[in-house]
């Protein structure tokens, strides 16, 4: 591959600039820390709406998804459908008790609850689920611009990094929010013109492209069948409820954003916002796996020179592939710029929210530190760059994964897994005590380290279940076994 065009390389340059400009420019209004960490509470929900939807849609949404559809089906698309159903849950319960409580972190009620340690606890937790974020995000966008470029991996990981790490340094959550707005409405244009572009230039129209795709059972949702041994509709439809119940019930970039949105109101429809235009939008992003597979399989040669340029893994490189080798110029350096889009709008977010806890949740709380509004800004913008250069070198460690989002889901399974069940033992079981959350957080965590490291137990003891039920399974222990120990030492004392 030659590379791109000058004109697309100028059209991706400006864009970056426009970005990192508009984050320096609405950093003059997050010189306190109520500006930086919630824009003081006045941000309209439509915007909010916008920059949770630009959250959700990474460059593992970018690149993985049509990656997933390419190389098989529409199964993960099944993740998409949990959401109106968490979006309900969150807006019912999740937000009006944030917002009640009126606390930015999302952990500090954990520790009212049930002690110090639970509020470290998902502290840590959280903070693994970022860095693991960052990096896989990071790298899927490099990856697409390595392909299309022709550019050093690591130094793409690098200079991306260094990039979003700079406006979100300078301009706090304002500038996560409103960037995210124009990053998603570019993303999403840039969506719906590759979809068009696709059904355009297939050799044998649309009505041919839908054909090859569904004669290759490009469209399945996967197996009905009640098995958790696989990745069926249903092990990926509870995965998805769970991850995203976990995303709105206690991921702190969430919390963040109910606490910016100017009222109560204005915070719900933003869940609603981010949530129901999530799920179309990833259905146009399977389409264009699907399509990318039709087109290929209907020029051979095509084909074989996708292979041959990407040997390691040529699923998730399809669609920066077509880009760059079948769109004129500078229509691929504005669909490149969405790519970009994609990344940073959830980058952004996690940079932010890992050092507003690493304020709130740590240096505040152990090291009795940060207490005048000076010393909390300049925590808070080295927060952010300290977690900028960790997310790129789990970038640059994660050069070689063969599927993008398969690598996300399963580190974001595991680090998920054992914060949830301790969330909603808090929320839902007033009775639990902390003896119980002990126990059921050690018996979870033992679960989840069995589901995750097969291979170091002896056959006849591993786990049978797909990597997907690990954050299900790991959730439920906590919350069951806090129940139970709970209940049993009530009526142990009340016996005696």
């Amino acid at each position: 591959m030659d590379g791109l065009r000058s004109i697309d390389i100028w059209v991706l340059a400006v864009y970056l600039l426009a970005v990192v400009g508009m984050g320096a420019w609405l950093g003059r209004r997050s010189g306190t820390t109520k500006g930086f960490m919630v824009a003081g509470g006045t941000l309209p929900g439509w915007a909010v709406g916008l920059s949770i939807f630009g959250t959700y849609l990474s460059s593992n949404t970018f690149i993985g998804v049509p990656g997933k559809a390419f190389a098989g089906n529409w199964n993960a698309f099944v993740f998409s459908l949990s959401l109106p159903l968490a979006a309900w849950v969150a807006v019912k319960y999740f937000v009006p008790f944030y917002r009640s409580r009126g606390e930015i972190s999302a952990y500090h009620h954990l520790e009212g609850r049930f002690g110090p340690w639970a509020r470290t606890y998902a502290l840590g937790c959280y903070l693994l689920t970022q860095l693991a974020r960052v990096g896989t995000i990071l790298f899927g966008v490099s990856l697409g611009l390595s392909a299309l470029t022709g550019w050093s991996l690591p130094v793409i990981i690098m200079v991306a990094g260094l990039a979003v790490t700079a406006y979100t340094l300078i301009g706090g959550i304002e500038a996560v929010i409103w960037t995210d707005v124009v990053q998603s409405l570019v993303l999403l244009a840039g969506a719906i013109i590759i979809t068009l572009l696709l059904i355009v230039n297939h050799p044998h129209g649309a009505g041919e492209a839908l054909h090859v795709a569904a004669e290759a059972d490009k469209f399945s949702l996967g197996s009905f069948a009640l098995d958790a041994t696989t990745a069926t509709f249903w092990v990926v439809l509870l995965y998805g409820l769970f991850i995203n119940l976990n995303n709105f019930g206690i991921d702190q970039s969430f919390v963040q954003r109910y606490h910016a949105a100017r009222d109560d109101r204005a915070a719900a429809r933003s869940v609603w916002t981010g949530a129901l235009l999530y799920v179309p939008v990833a259905a146009l992003f399977f389409l264009i796996g699907s399509l990318l597979f039709s087109f290929y399989q209907s020029s051979p040669e095509l084909l074989t020179a996708l292979k041959e340029a990407h040997p390691d893994g040529h699923a998730d490189q399809a669609l920066p592939h077509f880009i760059a080798t079948q769109l004129p110029p500078g229509v691929a350096g504005l669909l490149i710029a969405a790519l970009v889009a994609a990344a940073m709008s959830s980058i952004d977010t996690s940079l932010n929210s890992a050092a507003t806890v690493t304020l709130k949740d740590f240096v505040q709380r152990h090291l009795k530190r940060g207490q005048t509004e000076a010393d909390s800004l300049k925590i808070l913008r080295g927060g952010t760059l300290i977690w900028g250069v960790l997310g790129t070198g789990a970038a640059l460690a994660m050069i070689g994964q063969k599927s993008l989002l398969d690598a996300w889901w399963k580190l974001s399974g595991i680090f998920a897994g054992g914060m949830l069940g301790l969330f909603l033992l808090g929320l839902a079981a007033r009775r639990a005590d902390r003896a119980g959350a002990i126990i059921g957080v050690c018996i979870g965590v033992l679960v989840i380290c069995w589901m995750t490291f097969p291979a170091h137990f002896p056959e006849w003891l591993r786990s049978p279940f797909h990597a997907h039920m690990i954050t299900v399974l790991g959730t439920l222990t906590i919350f069951a076994i806090g129940v139970i120990v709970t209940e049993w030492r009530r009526g142990f004392e009340n016996g005696k």
